[in-house]
């Protein structure tokens, strides 16, 4: 007997469908974050000014001081040494008097002689810092320039004339730098008619009978 073959059916896998690149699906990107640089905020900015400024007031004021203390060192210094240059002028002067009176064979004309010599030392020095006398005698008085210290009667004179001088006034460059000390003329006082009705009297009593 002959047999029967079976046919066995052989399941195939089904064909893969091959898509192309066109008709794959698109994937969407994620979006990227974009990283802004943020510049100093507005308070930032007025601290920072506020700190500039606050630097530049404590320089000012630094500065301030030490202009405020030199000042004030040009100040004593030039009190202190106000008259150097002077005394410096006046130095050469006291030496000279003071060799004069020390020689040892000083008389009447050598010492009169240094005296002149130093007096022509000092009108130099007054010469070269502007320093002239005031004139008074014969002048009005002028309490601006004059210091009166005492009034005598001269009919001679007018009224407040300069007719004696104890001291000379001297100027510094058109200052007065000391007035002139004097003595003044006053009207004499004329006598009462009392007096001239017993001086009257006086002279009839004296006359011889």
């Amino acid at each position: 007997m002959s047999k029967k073959k079976k046919k066995i059916p052989i399941k195939t896998k089904p064909k893969e469908t091959e898509t192309s690149e066109e008709e794959a699906p698109e994937t969407e990107e994620a979006p990227v974050a974009e990283v802004v640089e943020e510049g100093p905020s507005e308070l930032e900015k007025l601290q920072q000014e506020m700190s500039d400024l606050r630097n530049e007031m404590l320089l000012m004021r630094a500065d301030t001081d030490n202009l405020r203390k030199r000042l004030q060192r040009e100040k004593q210094d030039s009190v202190q040494f106000a008259n150097e240059r002077l005394i410096r002028e006046l130095i050469p002067i006291f030496e000279n008097l003071e060799r004069a009176l020390a020689a040892n064979d000083t008389n009447i004309d050598s010492l009169k002689e240094g005296v002149q010599l130093t007096s022509n030392q000092v009108q130099a020095l007054f010469k070269k810092e502007n320093v002239e006398t005031i004139q008074a005698i014969g002048e009005p008085f002028d309490p601006s320039i004059h210091e009166v210290l005492s009034q005598i009667e001269s009919p001679d004179h007018d009224e407040n004339t300069v007719i004696e001088e104890y001291s000379k006034g001297y100027r510094l460059n058109g200052r007065v730098l000391l007035p002139a000390r004097v003595v003044t003329s006053k009207k004499p006082q004329s006598k009462e008619p009392e007096d001239q009705d017993s001086d009257n009297a006086s002279t009839e009593a004296e006359a011889p009978a």
